[in-house]
């Protein structure tokens, strides 16, 4: 292999006993035997052991130390064979042992537990952390789904176009990095939150496909399946394409990158498509986890004429449980706790069905025999079903009910050991903003309204579709994407309904506004997130996990020292003064 080397780490095999070999690594382990010393030695690509007789070629070795090591190889005794190494029949007879650097002997941590140290320790020494051959194998992988994916998208005749990461400020749902100009005083450059604008420039400039493994920088705060600062999406786009074309693509990459990367079962194509109004109903969330086969029930309309106060005037929502009903009364206590406690509801109700179909519940006083027969036929109840009760505002009342069903799936252990995608359709072109009380988009302002124009002008605001699309895969959005709206006229009025100008359309989106004029194509696409297919993959539940370098939960490079302060001249030669 070269100079150092003549093998990795983890190739040498019995069939090669009797060769000369040169290997190099870091020092894993050391083992005085009696005079006899073993060296675990490490590479990226395995471990195997070294026998060295000569006590002076070991002499101040220490663990780390990066060693070439050269002699014959011979095969173990079968008693010293070490299953648990695809080396381990073999062992190095180390000649020659040459240090090529050295280590500190006080390491910060064992690598081979750095995944157990605190953070904060494990970021500052993250060049240590990946030598640990199960934290650098979630990188390895991550490499591997990403030219898979590629691979794909080649073989579906995308083609990958760069597109820039100096471009202009864009109000895109998330706050921009900001970089100032040093040759133009007082304007500043953002860092793209998406390549949105570009490929869909793309599609006007006359491509077919176009694709690429984006980056793409908003500054929010981070969550365990969010980065702080820049995350990864293979981004495509495709010209006189319809939302089903688009859904054909990402079925056809998605299910075959986790089918080649998983031996769970893996949900085939074609997938489910929900509604948006649909999937708030029966999940309480338009990121379902299909894994958990529990299905909320719209109740308003049963207690409306009843005389239990708490329900009336407000919706209800219903989760039926098959065989919760004997769990122990610690269960229900646990249960009420949540919502009270973690989630803010206050309180939780619940009917049970016990044998002979007899409910109980402090519910059940203010249902009729009549009602209770009802109630039983409404929700297909068996002996032993309990339906747990969430109701408040219109506002609150789906998301908790919600987060009440994903903890039952969990704590009765109902989710499948799968992966579960689906995409969620049909998404409101419009909602109230929560803080000014106005119509604003609920997703992307680029989309086609479904019904064009006419729809625009005809209907109300709040019950206008649109052509925008969630995948989701096991609770998880892996994207979102649109029809994206290609008519100047349709823009201006979608706009215009939350309370842009066409001034301020030219302001704020020039060079889309004015390529619609010359004549731009249907078009749509989507950006299916790599990290977060990368930690469903690897079973990680925090994507800085799946980061050669990620930044904390403070958005801080603690190994770089990011952000940092910077000198007086570099800030004068960006006509920047700090306040």
């Amino acid at each position: 292999m070269g100079k150092y080397r003549t093998h990795s780490c983890g190739e040498l095999r019995k069939e090669q006993v009797g060769r000369q070999v040169r290997l190099a690594g870091w020092i894993d382990a050391i083992r005085d035997h009696g005079g006899v010393i073993f060296i675990d030695l490490r590479d990226h690509y395995g471990v195997t052991q070294v026998v060295v007789n000569d006590l002076a070629l070991v002499k101040g070795l220490g663990r780390e130390y990066v060693v070439s090591v050269e002699g014959l190889l011979r095969e173990r005794s079968e008693d010293t064979c070490n299953p648990k190494l695809a080396t381990g029949e073999v062992e190095v007879k180390a000649d020659v042992l040459t240090v090529l650097s050295e280590s500190e002997h006080q390491l910060p941590f064992e690598i081979g537990e750095s995944a157990q140290t605190r953070e904060e320790l494990r970021l500052k020494y993250r060049f240590l952390d990946l030598r640990n051959p199960a934290v650098r194998q979630n990188i390895v992988m991550r490499s591997e789904i990403t030219r898979f994916l590629r691979g794909k998208m080649e073989d579906m005749g995308f083609l990958e176009i760069q597109t820039p990461i100096l471009t202009s400020s864009s109000p895109e749902g998330a706050r921009d990095y900001l970089v100032p100009s040093r040759k133009h005083r007082g304007q500043f450059y953002a860092l793209p939150q998406a390549p949105q604008i570009f490929k869909q420039l793309l599609m006007v400039s006359g491509f077919d496909k176009y694709y690429q493994i984006a980056p793409c920088f908003r500054d929010e705060d981070a969550r365990a399946d969010r980065s702080p600062g820049e995350f990864y999406q293979l981004d495509f786009e495709m010209a006189f394409a319809t939302q089903e074309d688009v859904f054909s693509v990402a079925e056809k990459a998605l299910s075959e990158t986790f089918l080649a990367f998983t031996d769970k079962p893996v949900s085939p194509a074609p997938f489910r498509r929900i509604p948006y109004a649909e999937c708030m109903l029966a999940y309480g969330t338009d990121k379902p986890d299909l894994r958990n086969p529990l299905i909320i029930k719209d109740l308003t309309a049963f207690f409306a004429g009843t005389d239990f106060a708490p329900f009336r005037g407000k919706p209800v929502r219903g989760v039926a449980v098959p065989g919760c009903a004997g769990q122990s009364k610690s269960f229900f206590e646990k249960m009420l706790e949540f919502a009270t406690d973690e989630i803010g509801m206050k309180g939780l109700g619940y009917i049970s069905a016990a044998e002979g179909m007899d409910l109980k519940g402090p519910i059940v006083k203010f249902l009729s025999e009549d009602k209770q027969a009802e109630f039983i036929k409404t929700l297909e109840l068996k002996e032993n079903d309990t339906v747990f009760f969430i109701s408040d505002t219109p506002r609150l009342t789906d998301g908790l009910t919600g987060r009440i069903r994903d903890e039952l799936g969990k704590r009765l252990g109902l989710l499948t050991d799968s992966f579960e995608f689906c995409f969620i359709t049909d998404y409101p072109m419009y909602e109230i903003n929560g803080d000014t009380g106005r119509i604003d988009f609920s997703h992307n302002p680029f989309s086609m309204p479904q019904g064009g124009l006419e729809s625009l002008e005809t209907l109300d605001p709040l019950q206008v579709k649109a052509y925008q699309y969630d995948i989701v895969c096991n609770g998880v959005e892996l994207s979102s994407g649109a029809v994206r709206n290609h008519r100047p006229d349709i823009m201006l009025k979608a706009f215009d309904i939350a309370g842009y100008t066409q001034k301020d359309i030219e302001a704020k989106f020039p060079a889309l506004f004015n390529a619609f004029h010359y004549g731009a194509p249907p078009h749509a696409g989507m950006a299916p997130g790599l990290d977060r297919i990368v930690m469903l993959l690897t079973g990680q539940e925090n994507l800085r996990e799946i980061v050669a370098f990620p930044m904390n939960g403070n958005a801080q490079d603690v190994l770089m020292g990011a952000p940092g302060t910077v000198t007086e001249r570099q800030l004068r030669e960006v006509h920047i003064k700090i306040r």
